[in-house]
Formats: C-alpha cells, sequence, structure tokens
C-alpha cells in the first residue's frame, strides 16, 4: 500500500546517483496485482491538428529537461548500497509512446486507467506516453505514465510543468552522451561515504522517527483499527476512473467564510460520500481513516525528483452532523499543521521494507485495518499549460495502490478548476459512479449553503 510513499530524498554524495530511502520503499511496495504507478491526463484543445512527429519531438525536448527520464535503475551488487539511476545507453523516445484512438470522450479514462496499471518495463526508463485521438471538439489528450519510484506528487507536477516548457522548444533529442555505468568499486566506495554521512545526523532522524510515530498514533497508545467496510478488500488488476469537477474559486469562498481550508472542504466531502455509500450497502460505521498524504518540501524542480513524503492517518467521524463533522476536520488539520513535515516517511519505510524482506509485503497490506482510504491533494498551477502551443483545458491526476483499499481519492486544482478523481478497483466498488454522485452532491451542497 502507498501510504504516501513515505521518504525523505536526499542528493547524490557523487556521481553515483541513488535513489533515496523513500524511493526504495516505494519500490519495494510494488507487489500489487496493477502497478504502483501515477500518471496524468492531459486534454489538449485543437490537439486533432497536431502531426504524430509534432508530439515525439516535444517529448524528446521534454526528456532533454527531465534527464530521468533517459535513466534506467539498476541494481548495486551486494554491499554497494541502494539501486542506483544510470542513463540508458539504448534510449529512443520511440519507444516510450504510443497512439490511440477512441470512438468517445468516455473511453479516454478506460484508456488512462489501463495504462496506469499496466507494469512499465525495468529494461529502460520507467515512463510510458499514449497520444489519444478521437475526442470531441478536436481535442485530443496524452496520457503520461511513471513509476512511483521517480516521483511523488509535488514531483509529478514538476515534470509536467516541465512538459509544458519544452512544448515551445521542440528541439530534437539525441544529443547526450550516455554517462559511464559506475563500477563496483565506486558503488562501493559511495555507499560507505554516504553511510559514514548518516551517523552524523542519527539524532536528528531519531527526533523526526519519534515524531512520525506520534503522526501515525502510535507513540504511547496502541493503535486503533480502522473499521472494516466491504470497500476494504484485496484488489486486483484494474482500476476504473470518475472525475468530478467544481470551481476553485467558490470552494476557495466557502472555506474562507467557514474558517476552513480546501483540503478540509475536500477531506469532509470524502467522508459524506463514502458515508452515503457504505449506508446504501447497508453498512453502518462510526468513523473512517482518511491517509493523507504530507510533502516534506514545499515544492520541487524537475531535476529534484524522487519521493519526500510523509502520511498523516485521520480518524473522521461520520455518527455526527456534516457540520461537526467539518469542524472536526479542519481541527485535526490545523493541529498537524504545527507538526514537522512527512515526519512519519522514516517509522514507515523501516516497516514497510521489512515486511517486503520477509516476503509478507502484500499479505500484510491485503489484510492491513491501518486505513480506510486515500486522499491526496496537490496544489497545480492558476494558469493552463500548452503542449504544442494548443492551451491544455484540463488535467486529470491518476495514482494505483495496492493493497486492500479499494476506492482513493487524487485531488489536483488546475486553471480555476478543482477536480477530484476516483480511482476504484470496478470488482470492489461496481457502485462507484453512484460515489462519485455523491461526492459531487457533497461539494456542490457545502457551496450552496454557505451562499
Amino acid at each position: 500500500m502507498h501510504m504516501g510513499h513515505p521518504g525523505r530524498a536526499r542528493p547524490a554524495t557523487s556521481d553515483v546517483d541513488r535513489i533515496s530511502a523513500g524511493d526504495l520503499t516505494t519500490l519495494v511496495s510494488d507487489r500489487g496485482a496493477a502497478a504502483m504507478n501515477i500518471a496524468a491526463v492531459l486534454v489538449v484543445d485543437h490537439g486533432a491538428e497536431l502531426e504524430p512527429a509534432r508530439v515525439t519531438r516535444v517529448l524528446a525536448a521534454w526528456t532533454d529537461a527531465v534527464p530521468r527520464l533517459r535513466q534506467r535503475l539498476r541494481r548495486a551488487p551486494p554491499g554497494c548500497g541502494r539501486p542506483y539511476w544510470a542513463d540508458d545507453p539504448h534510449f529512443t523516445v520511440d519507444r516510450h509512446v504510443g497512439w490511440h484512438h477512441v470512438a468517445e470522450d468516455e473511453d479516454l479514462l478506460d484508456v488512462a486507467a489501463d495504462a496506469t496499471c499496466r507494469r512499465l518495463p525495468r529494461d529502460r526508463p520507467l515512463w510510458r506516453c499514449i497520444w489519444v485521438t478521437g475526442l470531441d471538439d478536436g481535442r485530443a489528450a496524452l496520457v503520461v505514465v511513471v513509476h512511483h519510484v521517480l516521483a511523488d506528487g509535488l514531483g509529478g507536477l514538476a515534470m509536467l510543468g516541465a512538459l509544458a516548457g519544452s512544448s515551445s522548444v521542440e528541439a530534437g533529442s539525441g544529443g547526450h552522451a550516455p554517462r559511464q555505468v559506475p563500477s563496483a568499486p565506486d558503488l562501493a566506495a559511495e555507499a560507505w561515504r554516504s553511510r559514514a554521512a548518516g551517523v552524523t545526523s542519527l539524532a536528528a532522524r531519531a527526533r523526526l522517527a519519534r515524531s512520525g510515530l506520534q503522526d501515525l498514533g502510535l507513540a504511547r497508545t496502541r493503535p486503533r483499527l480502522s473499521p472494516r467496510t466491504s470497500l476494504n478488500r484485496p484488489t486486483g488488476a484494474r482500476r476504473r476512473l470518475h472525475v468530478v469537477t467544481v470551481p476553485l474559486t467558490d470552494l476557495v469562498a466557502t472555506g474562507h467564510r467557514l474558517g476552513v481550508t480546501v483540503n478540509d472542504l475536500v477531506l469532509a466531502a470524502v467522508a459524506d460520500s463514502l458515508s452515503g455509500l457504505l449506508r446504501d450497502r447497508g453498512e453502518s460505521v462510526d468513523s473512517l481513516v482518511v491517509s493523507v498524504p504530507y510533502s516534506g518540501r514545499a515544492g520541487t524542480e524537475a531535476g529534484r525528483l524522487g519521493n519526500d513524503t510523509g502520511v498523516v492517518p485521520f480518524r473522521i467521524p461520520l455518527n455526527v452532523d456534516s457540520d461537526t463533522r467539518l469542524q472536526t476536520i479542519a481541527r485535526l488539520t490545523r493541529d498537524q499543521r504545527r507538526r514537522p513535515r512527512a515526519a512519519s516517511a522514516a517509522p514507515l519505510g523501516v516497516a514497510f521494507r521489512l515486511l517486503a524482506r520477509l516476503g509478507v509485503f502484500r499479505w500484510f497490506v491485503d489484510r492491513q485495518r491501518l486505513v480506510n482510504t486515500f486522499v491526496t491533494n496537490v496544489r497545480g498551477p492558476a494558469q493552463p499549460w500548452r503542449f504544442c502551443d494548443r492551451v491544455v483545458s484540463s488535467v486529470v491526476p491518476v495514482a494505483v495502490t495496492p493493497g486492500n483499499v479499494a476506492v482513493t481519492f487524487d485531488v489536483l486544482s488546475y486553471a480555476g478548476t478543482l477536480g477530484v478523481t476516483v480511482v476504484a478497483d470496478p470488482d470492489v466498488v461496481p457502485d462507484q459512479a453512484r460515489l462519485a454522485g455523491y461526492l459531487h452532491e457533497a461539494l456542490s451542497d457545502r457551496m450552496g449553503a454557505s451562499d
């Protein structure tokens, strides 16, 4: 289970470009039937006018701007440290780009879901793009899929921003000579230098770990298990997507009037919608545990990727009225903002890597009682991106979570609109459309009630 993919990113101390401890946690967590990928669907106005060759040139320029897209993940020999990134000597953009024509707009999200769930070949850089045509009004869409080891939410947003910037360059790829792969002695020497440097930060890391245990509710008391629900069953290899959108300005104004944040309003709406769906299923639970990722950095750039994220599980009451629920959420998140960011990354990372080493990680996440769902919220640009001089009218975020969390919510504000992607296993959540309807109703009602 991705649990926000905890970890602290760190720069390489030499020419060896190591993955961080958080990246390693993400990598070993990829044990589900569906791949642990993240994706975005960029809908491009008048994109049907673009020639495939021009799309390919822009993607080539993108790999110039984001060197990670040209690099393979390699295992180090025993005793030589964590896996590392190295240039792929056989890299070509064509190996990462596919083309698809849909019969109707509704098929686009199915293409994106299937592409996100499919595993990326490990013998090349861990990304793929699909250019989708056939949409109404001459639009097209670019589906961008990367393995979560490349980037967390902020890193993924930075990569997409670099893609928009590359659209005005359209430089050809291929002007970069691959760097030589480090030798085993170089890897071993760098690994020991890194371990020695880490000793000096042991005290600070211990303090952060203690704070992380407090975030997880494990510092002083026995953890309280999450409620059992029909939405928490082992998931399979498929996901389906529904997208809910509301005007961001209206939601921000509602938050200001009520003294809460946009994220508080989203969490409350998610709780309202899940409560309604469980009620329809004849289930009565007094609370739900919602895991929310917190980044360890305020922002990032396309050259600083990796995973630097911790999570905080919030127990949200359902046996209270909607206003009380919202104020409870606001209090919980306000208290959390006073604490160190991403502190839970270290203890969760240690636990997940140990479970993976013992070969029981998948068994654990298929049966866990720590969380009921995940809500990931990333603030995107206020102005729309452009792709090949065409406006990107909307961006749909997608993330796949292994384990027994069958429905999750990916939130992105983009160019004046807040979009929530409801990601669900259709075999566990066949009533996903009803859930999305409840979510839209909860957000709309809250904005209307505050007028």
